[in-house]
C-alpha cells in the first residue's frame, strides 16, 4: 500500500530517524557504499515524516530519488527504495513513517537530497460579498511541472550521525521550508519556481521525532493468537512489511480488537519503533476500513453548511487503492446516507458519537473515510460507511488577551492552508493530557499575538455551533533544535 498525501505550509519537516540494530547477527546492506565492504554490519534505518503549511498551498509532491548520508571517508548509505513520490505538505505538526532500510555502520556527517519531478497544488477559495452570504465551495489549481532551480542539495549536520550495531537509536530531521522554497511574485503570486532549502538536525531515540503520531496501512497478515501481547503484520508505505506489536496496553478505537482484524481492514497505527528489532510498539489502533478502500485529507466544503450534512468535499491527500475515480491532490464530493459510522481517533469514549456525526462536519477537519471500492462512482459520488476524524496542525496567532489560564482557552486567529477555510478566530482548549513543545514549555509562553500551531481535533460546538480545537500539542516555531525537546 502506498498512502500519498498532499497538503500545504509555510514550514515542511521531513524527519529521517536512523535506527540501529540490536539483532544477535548483522545483515548484508543494500545500500551502495563508497568504502565500506559488502560484508560490512549495518542497522536498520527508519524514515519519519512531518510538515507545516505555507498561505494557500496545499500540495508540494516530489519525487525523491535518493536521501544519501555521506561520511568524512567517503562511505554513502541511501535511506530510501526506489524513487517514491513524497508530498511535503500532508502531515501539519503529525509524524509517520516513510520507509525503512539497512544502513551501513558508520558515522556520517552530512547528507545529499536528489529530487525529481515536482508540482504545487494550491486552494482558490471564492470571495463571498455583500456579507452575510454563503460563499461558494472553493477549488483547487495546479502548476505542473514546478521548476526546480536544482535537483540536488547538500547539508551538512552540527552533530555527526553515528549508527553502530547494539547502540542506541538514532536519527535526522530534515527541515524542508516551504516559505523560503517557493517563491512568488511580487504581488504575491506563486511562479512556480521552487528553491529546494532544507535544515538537517540530528536526534537521538529520547529525543522529540521518534514518536509515529499515524501510520497507515493495510492488513496482510492477522494474529493466529488474538490475546495480547501479540503480532499483526501491514504493508507500509512504499510496499515494504512492517510487525505491529500490540500489548494489553494498546488502546483500540471504537469496536476493533486484535480479534476482530481481517485482512481486508486498512488501520492507522501509532506508536514508537521497538529498540530491539525492525517492529512498532502500538499505542493506538483504528480501522478506517473494513472493506479495501480508504481516503484521507481535509474537509474543504459542507452542504447544508448548517444541520444536518448530506455530503462534504474532501481534499484528498491520502489514497487507496489508486485505481478508484478519484485522484490524489483533487477534491471529491462525499454524499452520506445516514447510515454511516463516525469515530474520533485518539478518543475512544463511545459519547464521542455526540460531537463529531453528520450535524458536526466542519470545513477545516481533518477526516478518513472508508468503505468498499463499490461505493467509489466518481469523484461527486463517493459512498463511505466509516469516518473517522483525526489530529491535524493548525497554524495561526494568539488573539490578544484571550488567555485564559485557569480555563485552559485562548482564542486563536487559524491562518495558512485552514485558514482559508476558517476564517474567524476559533477557541483552543489545552487539556490536561496538552503538551507544549517546541519553545513552549507552559501556557504562560503563549504571550498576545505569537505565531502558534495547535495539533488537534477541530470540533462543532453542539450547543452553539461555533468552532473548537482540543488541543493534543501546542508549539511554537523554534523549530531549529529539536534534540533538547524530551518526547
Amino acid at each position: 500500500m502506498s498512502p500519498h498525501s498532499i497538503g500545504k505550509f509555510n514550514r515542511l519537516a521531513l524527519l529521517l530517524a536512523t535506527a540501529v540494530a540490536l539483532v544477535a547477527t548483522g545483515c548484508t546492506s543494500s545500500m551502495t557504499t563508497a568504502t565500506t565492504q559488502s560484508s560490512a554490519t549495518t542497522g536498520p534505518a527508519f524514515l519519519v515524516g512531518t510538515d507545516a503549511p505555507l498561505a494557500s498551498v496545499v500540495s508540494f509532491p516530489v519525487v525523491v530519488n535518493s536521501v544519501t548520508l555521506t561520511s568524512s571517508g567517503g562511505a554513502t548509505a541511501n535511506l530510501i527504495s526506489g524513487t517514491p513520490t513524497v508530498d511535503f505538505a500532508r502531515f501539519n505538526g503529525l509524524q509517520t513513517l516513510i520507509d525503512m532500510n539497512d544502513v551501513a555502520d558508520g558515522t556520517y556527517t552530512g547528507a545529499t537530497i536528489s529530487l525529481g519531478a515536482a508540482s504545487i497544488g494550491y486552494l482558490n477559495v471564492p470571495t463571498c460579498s455583500p456579507t452575510p452570504c454563503t460563499p461558494a465551495a472553493p477549488t483547487i489549481a495546479t502548476i505542473n511541472p514546478a521548476t526546480l532551480t536544482s535537483t540536488s542539495v547538500n547539508v551538512t549536520f552540527n552533530n555527526p550521525l553515528v549508527i553502530a550495531r547494539g547502540s542506541q537509536p538514532v536519527g535526522l530531521r530534515l527541515d524542508f521550508d516551504l516559505a523560503k522554497s517557493i517563491q512568488v511574485n511580487s504581488s504575491g503570486a506563486i511562479t512556480g519556481t521552487v528553491t529546494p532549502t532544507f535544515d538537517a538536525t540530528t536526534v537521538a531515540r529520547q529525543d522529540l521525532g521518534g514518536h509515529i503520531d499515524t501510520l497507515i496501512a493495510g492488513v496482510s497478515t492477522v494474529p493466529t493468537n488474538t490475546t495480547e501481547p501479540a503480532s499483526f503484520v501491514i504493508q507500509g508505505p512504499h510496499g515494504e512489511q512492517f510487525t505491529v506489536n500490540t500489548t494489553s496496553s494498546t488502546q483500540w478505537d471504537g469496536t476493533a480488537s486484535l480479534s476482530t482484524l481481517t485482512t481486508k481492514d486498512i488501520v492507522e497505527v501509532s506508536g514508537t519503533l521497538d529498540a530491539a528489532d525492525q517492529t512498532l510498539d502500538a499505542d493506538e489502533v483504528a480501522i478506517i476500513s473494513d472493506a479495501g478502500f480508504y481516503a484521507t485529507g481535509q474537509v474543504t466544503y459542507v452542504t447544508p453548511t448548517s444541520g444536518v450534512a448530506s455530503s462534504f468535499d474532501l481534499y484528498v491527500r491520502g489514497l487507496e487503492p489508486t485505481g478508484v475515480p478519484i485522484s490524489l491532490g483533487q477534491i471529491a464530493q462525499v454524499n452520506l446516507t445516514g447510515s454511516e459510522k463516525y469515530y474520533i481517533y485518539s478518543l475512544r469514549n463511545p459519547l464521542t458519537q455526540f460531537v463529531f456525526n453528520s450535524s458536526a462536519l466542519v470545513a477545516g477537519q481533518d477526516v478518513a473515510i472508508g468503505g468498499p471500492q463499490s461505493g467509489v462512482v466518481s469523484e461527486t459520488n463517493v459512498a463511505v460507511d466509516r469516518i473517522h476524524l483525526r489530529n491535524w496542525g493548525f497554524n495561526g496567532t494568539i488573539v490578544p488577551k484571550s488567555q485564559s489560564s485557569s480555563n485552559g482557552t485562548f482564542q486563536m486567529q487559524v491562518t495558512g492552508f485552514a485558514g482559508q477555510l476558517i476564517p474567524t478566530p476559533i477557541t483552543v482548549y489545552a487539556g490536561g493530557n496538552c503538551d507544549f513543545r517546541y519553545g513552549f514549555g507552559a501556557f504562560s509562553d503563549l504571550t498576545d499575538s505569537t505565531n502558534v500551531r495547535v495539533v488537534g481535533l477541530l470540533l462543532k460546538n453542539p450547543t452553539n455551533g461555533q468552532l473548537v480545537l482540543w488541543a493534543r500539542h501546542i508549539d511554537g516555531f523554534n523549530f531549529t533544535d529539536f534534540s533538547t525537546f524530551a518526547f
